[in-house]
């Protein structure tokens, strides 16, 4: 008779303990464990500064714990799957990313080819069309002007970055940073440099939680206190009419003109027919609030977790990085220079402070924009006018990666 004792598997212990610390993320991580603590502790100063300085906490908090869990030992297996391994035990590594063994995927994998298939940035656009109110363009359409000039960004970086050695494709990716829209740098990296994703867009979302850091010091340099003075007159009032026009006007001629740029531009002129159209309530305030922010949640993420040590700390990630500060500087400094230019044309009427809100950054850059003209004159309240060339800066950044898009894809 057998007993059933003798049925149990003998028990080692030296065995499961030398299973179980083989199994650490000390036996398991694909990097030396120093670069895990350097990406640590620089994840670490996303978390703070979006904690303890406020730097728009929507985005960097979610990028830096995504940084941190993703270096973590071992903590790559365990998110996005088991890497594969080639006949020699290696790691096989492809554009920045593991390669991840059909059948082992994690959680992260499946969630990720929301940004890899291009699912959510449209899905952002179609949020903040929800959120935008196209008034003060519709009513100032001269704001249309410095949003375009707000793009020279985009175009002086992707020359610096040709000329440092990148391809055509590469430099059309990391010039979008300068459009200071995170979704539309991820949109358009994805489709020309895949390879490239994290550090463009580590880049692209960390400058915008920092500009109210990059700007101030650019719009002061560029302006006169004179100029920072003006008080500009009250925008005319927008009738309903013109707000449900201007959405389906917007997409029929960029359509037409540049369909490359329909997949944003028009997500984002969808979210704000709903709002304005005023008979779709709830939908529109459901793409405003719940699913806008399950994605930015998501992409914030997402975006952070590509930030592994053998990926970002390179001489190409650090490029990318010191041109990201260029593509914002510049992108800031041609919305201020032709508010500079619409200041004279104007007599004078026209603040050359709100042309630094030309950037896609909604309503950072317009609430930035208010606060230094504030700084100099506490009864000028320059939020409205400073919302045209904001929201024109979203238009523009979608027609800019278009134009990419058209050139390169």
């Amino acid at each position: 008779m057998v007993s059933f004792f003798s049925t149990i598997p003998s028990f080692s212990l030296g065995e499961s303990l030398k299973a179980l610390w083989e199994s650490t993320g000390f036996m398991t991580s694909l990097t030396p464990i120093w670069q895990n603590l350097i990406m640590m502790a620089i994840a670490g100063v996303l978390i703070y500064l979006a904690i303890a300085k406020e730097f728009e906490p929507n985005l960097l908090l979610a990028i830096g714990f995504g940084m941190f869990i993703i270096n973590i030992p071992g903590a790559y297996q365990a998110l996005y799957g088991t890497p594969r391994v080639n006949e020699l035990g290696e790691f096989l590594v492809a554009h920045g990313s593991k390669v991840i063994e059909e059948g082992t995927e994690g959680l992260f994998f499946y969630l990720y080819k929301g940004v890899e298939w291009v699912i959510y940035p449209p899905i952002i656009f179609l949020g903040i069309g929800a959120m935008t109110d196209f008034g003060p363009l519709i009513a100032n359409p001269k704001s249309l002007i410095m949003g375009a000039a707000a793009q020279l960004g985009i175009f002086v970086t992707f020359i610096v970055a040709i000329n440092i050695g990148f391809t055509g494709e590469e430099a059309a990716a990391i010039g979008i940073i300068g459009g200071a829209d995170g979704p539309t740098a991820i949109y358009v990296t994805t489709k020309l440099a895949a390879h490239l994703l994290p550090a463009i867009a580590v880049a692209a979302y960390s400058y915008m939680a920092l500009i109210k850091v990059i700007q101030p010091p650019i719009i002061k340099a560029l302006t006169t206190h004179k100029e920072r003075l003006v008080v500009m007159e009250q925008l005319r009032t927008v009738s309903k009419t013109e707000k449900v026009v201007f959405p389906i006007a917007v997409t029929a001629i960029v359509g037409v003109l540049l369909p490359s740029a329909l997949p944003l531009l028009g997500m984002l002129m969808l979210g704000n027919l709903m709002k304005e159209s005023g008979v779709v309530p709830r939908l529109a305030n459901t793409a405003k609030n719940e699913l806008i922010n399950i994605i930015t949640i998501l992409l914030g993420l997402l975006v952070g977790t590509k930030a592994t040590a053998d990926v970002f700390l390179s001489v190409q990630t650090l490029e990318i990085l010191f041109i990201g500060v260029v593509a914002f500087s510049f992108g800031t400094a041609g919305g201020v220079l032709i508010g500079k230019l619409m200041y004279v044309l104007s007599g004078k009427k026209i603040n050359p402070i709100i042309g630094a809100a030309g950037v896609s950054a909604v309503p950072m850059a317009a609430r930035i924009a208010h606060n230094v003209g504030q700084e100099e004159n506490p009864n000028n309240y320059l939020l409205m006018h400073a919302m045209g060339p904001n929201v024109a800066g979203v238009i523009g950044s979608a027609v800019a990666a278009g134009v990419l898009l058209a050139v390169f894809a």
